[in-house]
């Protein structure tokens, strides 16, 4: 955010979009985060290079694997409903790669991804239930 946009709460902390949403009243029906946390069934992370030693184990056939796959974090949420979403965290340096961090990226990225997607379920819902129009072509 630029700094000079960049809005704080009474303690001086940066103000969340979530925070300046509720401090501005805006109540009818949206995501919260609070939904997107509580959708996610569980979740899973592991790098590329665990990927293929995994698959080497079950019996997929490749040739050498790069040291380097090994600062590609991935992490797979499995959602309430069964779907899944992924994000993936990559490391430029080798003297930078952090796991906690790897996981905690790719974390977000997965979660970014679910937004739109529960967005779009919301206004199927809306439309449905609150009979709100849907767009012509």
């Amino acid at each position: 955010m630029n700094e000079a946009n960049r809005l704080e709460d009474i303690t001086g902390q940066p103000e969340t979009v979530e925070q300046e949403i509720q401090r501005k009243g805006l109540t009818a029906p949206r995501v919260t985060p609070a939904d997107i946390e509580a959708n996610i069934a569980s979740e899973h992370y592991f790098t590329a290079m665990e990927g293929c030693v995994g698959a080497h184990q079950a019996g997929a056939a490749f040739g050498a694997v790069p040291e380097t796959l090994g600062l590609l974090t991935f992490c797979v949420l499995v959602l309430r409903n069964g779907f899944t979403v992924t994000g993936e965290s990559a490391c430029a340096s080798p003297k930078n790669f952090n796991a906690e961090l790897g996981r905690k990226i790719a974390r977000t990225n997965a979660v970014a991804k679910m937004w739109p997607l529960m967005g779009y379920a919301l206004r199927e819902e809306l439309v449905r239930d609150a009979g709100l129009p849907r767009t012509q072509e």
